[in-house]
């Protein structure tokens, strides 16, 4: 078996252990996209930058979170998400303040705004440019510091993961049952799709997107800011993940929508694409918060 097909068996093995389990819809790019994502940011920061993250991690006892690790880049992609059975004393979910922390309901059939979607500071890019803030402060305490930079490498990967930058009131295609290809179990949705079967068949088709990239190409691809990359991820949630499986994305979704073998050839540039941007943008965050 070749590695890409071990690695696409191992994914529709989770996809299965997750539907079971009712894993939350908030776990955007299950682990192999946001590793990806953290490894193209460690292979494009500045070396400065690179000391300053490797400081911060050695001091993860501080999260506290002795079953959730975080001493690299690759473990602090997937914190976030690991964290979120984790119980206090009182028996109460302990980063359950954080929930909201990993998307934004923007609808992608009204005008894009982040207004409502990111009252009070709940959502995903509110919370990036938070933890950029954070780790400029020279006041701030290293845990605070060091949780503002896990939860950063997880959000620039969750905010390139199209469904939680823009849905339509359907929990970010949680509520959309998907086939994909003849695979096409019961609990499978249009969010775990692009979590993992398509995120998984982007990073592997081609050449490898963990590497070091031209200057020209981080300057164009990091171009922009939080908001502009909000309305950009928005924007393929409406032009590419809905309208891939429905001739008018804004139209009521069938109970249930397929992805078939020419669909998801077409959308494989589109989400290799995604998880570029994530790692380069990663990287232009982290340098200017840290180098």
């Amino acid at each position: 078996m070749t590695r890409i097909r071990r690695v696409r068996s191992a994914l529709i093995a989770v996809s299965i252990g997750l539907a079971a389990a009712g894993a939350a819809p908030a776990a955007a790019y299950w682990e192999y996209g946001h590793q990806t994502i953290a490894q193209i940011a460690a292979a494009n920061i500045r070396p400065q930058t690179r000391v300053a993250i490797r400081r911060l991690l050695q001091q993860q006892a501080l999260l506290d979170t002795p079953t959730c690790k975080a001493g690299t880049m690759s473990e602090a992609s997937t914190w976030a998400d690991c964290i979120k059975p984790l119980k206090g004393a009182d028996g109460k979910p302990r980063f359950g303040y954080a929930y909201t922390w990993h998307f934004q309901d923007v609808s992608i059939c009204r005008p894009f705004s982040l207004t409502d979607a990111c009252k009070d500071g709940n959502c995903v890019s509110a919370q990036i440019t938070h933890d950029v803030a954070t780790l400029k402060n020279r006041r701030a305490s290293q845990k605070d510091k060091l949780q503002a930079l896990v939860f950063l490498i997880h959000f620039v990967g969750d905010l390139h993961q199209p469904l939680h930058a823009g849905e339509k009131d359907d929990k970010g295609g949680n509520d959309v049952k998907a086939s994909y290809d003849s695979y096409g179990p019961p609990r499978l949705n249009l969010h775990s799709v692009w979590d993992g079967l398509l995120a998984e068949r982007a990073i592997t088709s081609g050449p490898s997107l963990v590497h070091r990239y031209a200057p020209a190409v981080r300057a164009k691809v990091a171009a922009g800011d939080v908001t502009d990359w909000s309305r950009e991820s928005w924007q393929v949630a409406h032009d590419a993940t809905y309208a891939s499986v429905m001739a008018d994305p804004c139209a009521p979704t069938p109970e249930r929508v397929t992805l078939d073998e020419a669909t998801i050839e077409k959308l494989v540039p589109v989400a290799r694409l995604e998880v570029e941007r994530g790692g380069l943008r990663l990287a232009k965050l982290l340098d200017a918060a840290l180098g």
